[in-house]
């Protein structure tokens, strides 16, 4: 009886090992697989209608920019890291729907990553474009492609200004000598890394948080001369590429018109598909979104 008692805790002792050991090679396998391959997000707002939808449930790629490296216990304690992203399998290109780190979790006059805040929305600029904004209707110089949703746009063009909220009209860079608007914004240069721009009043009041977030230094404009930590410059090439996001639902998404450009390495990846989706207000399912392909 001893003999069979010791051998059933032996099998006790070595289910529990075996159960340990496929458990953490399982939970090891599910954060490489997050952190390399595809991540899930909760869509948490209805910025994104019609294409997503509040309690949708998504699937984000990670390989098509590729996945991103960088200390996350440093991110969670507020400290600000670099980012360093793995070869990927194309660019982003217009159209694409992305989750990002918004980069500006506490101020909008800085550029910061929190690992915690993510954003979705539609990119509707590449770097080398300039985009320009003309009665609600986004456009691209030297290009005819349609960018953004048309429906959203035609209702925002014929919408009289008088009755959209100031705080809702009025847009990025937010300065009387830019007095850019929903309706009518740009054009706007999207840098791309290598990039050289000349630096004066007008392109520092554009440029300045891109600037400021790439050099680690505070940018000074005095009159029409501009200084990078009390040193006159004249001209700057950016270190990396950026981008222009924008919600599909256009009164109702704070975006790029608002923020300004999105840093290519705040990027996670391309929304990719919905893998299940529930209705907030009755707690049921929709199973007419499931596995539903984002475009």
């Amino acid at each position: 009886m001893k003999i069979r008692a010791k051998h059933l805790l032996n099998l006790f002792f070595s289910g529990i090992v075996n159960l340990v050991f496929w458990g953490s090679i399982l939970f090891l396998t599910l954060i490489f697989i997050q952190i390399f391959f595809i991540s899930s997000f909760k869509i948490p707002s209805d910025s994104m209608e019609p294409e997503l939808i509040n309690g949708d449930n998504i699937l984000v790629n990670k390989l098509i920019l590729g996945p991103r490296l960088f200390n996350a216990f440093a991110l969670l304690k507020g400290e600000q890291v670099p980012i360093k992203r793995l070869p990927g399998i194309r660019s982003v290109k217009r159209n694409d729907i992305l989750v990002f780190n918004f980069p500006h979790p506490k101020d909008w006059n800085k550029i910061e990553m929190d690992f915690m805040k993510y954003y979705i929305k539609r990119c509707i600029a590449i770097p080398g474009d300039s985009l320009f904004i003309k009665n609600g209707f986004y456009h691209l110089k030297n290009s005819e492609e349609a960018i953004g949703i048309y429906d959203a746009q035609l209702l925002l063009s014929q919408r009289e200004n008088k009755t959209i909220p100031e705080n809702v009209f009025r847009a990025f860079p937010f300065d009387s000598t830019i007095p850019w608007n929903i309706k009518d914004f740009g054009p706007l240069y999207i840098p791309r890394k290598g990039d050289k721009v000349p630096l004066n009043r007008h392109t520092a009041i554009l440029y300045r948080k891109l600037i400021e977030w790439e050099q680690k230094k505070k940018v000074d404009i005095q009159d029409d001369k501009v200084y990078i930590d009390d040193q006159l410059t004249t001209c700057y090439e950016f270190l990396t590429n950026y981008y222009f996001m924008a919600g599909d639902k256009i009164e109702n998404s704070q975006d790029s018109r608002y923020w300004g450009l999105l840093p290519e390495p705040y990027i996670v990846g391309k929304a990719w598909i919905i893998w299940h989706s529930i209705d907030k207000s009755s707690n049921r399912t929709r199973w007419n979104r499931f596995l539903k392909t984002i475009h």
